[in-house]
């Protein structure tokens, strides 16, 4: 089974609404990061493994903060790669990297299709590369079967979004609100009738994210989606010292 099917099947398979849950790879401590992201992928239907950058414009002041402090204990793509493929004890999770481009054109993208099949990397989810300009990345992940992750937002035109939807593998990420991740503010009052629109538009499952903090707002996005993404809360968790399986395993319906 190819790598994306492998992800879509995982998300549909959840007996209830599916988690995705995204983590700072490295963070708080790199020597922890394979232990934290094993826990993590026993509690999580997916896992997003964020590749620390020096300008994250997507993400708000948390994933900024452990961005920032990964980057200065020496995490980069490299590493990440090289720590996933030296991994004795492996989970059937499927891990995915949550990246901006920069960092995936320096290394090389037939190169980096590669190494992150070799290494058990399912897809890549890109927040600052538009559709219409990826499908240089997309012919290299196609080559191996990796999915390239499509994100549409409330303000995404019906007609581009119903494109990217159709385009997407693996799953559609459906950012619930405009903005920066992390942020306190409430979902708009139409998120039922946008997230409707998503799935009615895409051919894979629809994981909606942005802002999800607390086991209400799982429960009430897991009855408009197939999935929920959780990022800025879980990287809180773990700054906390709590146990990152417990936490996540809290907030599910």
């Amino acid at each position: 089974m190819l790598p994306h099917e492998a992800l879509k099947n995982a998300l549909e398979k959840s007996e209830e609404s599916a988690l995705v849950a995204f983590l700072t790879a490295g963070y708080p401590e790199p020597k922890n990061f394979l232990n934290v992201l094993y826990d993590v992928s026993e509690a999580a239907d997916a896992v997003e493994i964020g590749v620390p950058f020096s300008d994250p414009m997507a993400d708000g002041v948390t994933i900024q903060r452990s961005s920032q402090a990964a980057i200065e204990h020496g995490v980069s793509l490299s590493w990440i790669l090289d720590q996933l493929g030296s991994r004795t004890i492996k989970s059937n999770t499927p891990l995915l990297l949550m990246s901006y481009l920069n960092p995936l054109l320096a290394f090389g993208f037939d190169d980096l299709a590669s190494r992150a099949l070799q290494v058990g990397v399912s897809g890549f989810i890109i927040p600052d590369l538009p559709y219409e300009e990826s499908m240089l990345l997309k012919t290299s992940l196609d080559k191996v079967g990796i999915a390239l992750i499509q994100l549409v937002t409330p303000a995404t035109p019906s007609i581009r979004l119903n494109e990217i939807c159709q385009a997407s593998q693996g799953f559609v990420y459906a950012v619930t609100r405009t903005g920066i991740t992390g942020s306190a503010t409430q979902f708009p009052a139409d998120l039922a009738d946008y997230l409707a629109a998503v799935k009615e538009a895409a051919k894979v499952p629809v994981c909606a994210g942005f802002g999800v903090r607390k086991s209400e707002q799982v429960r009430m996005i897991s009855r408009h989606a197939d999935g929920v993404i959780v990022g800025s809360a879980l990287v809180e968790a773990l700054e906390r010292g709590e146990n990152p399986g417990e936490f996540l395993r809290n907030l599910r319906p």
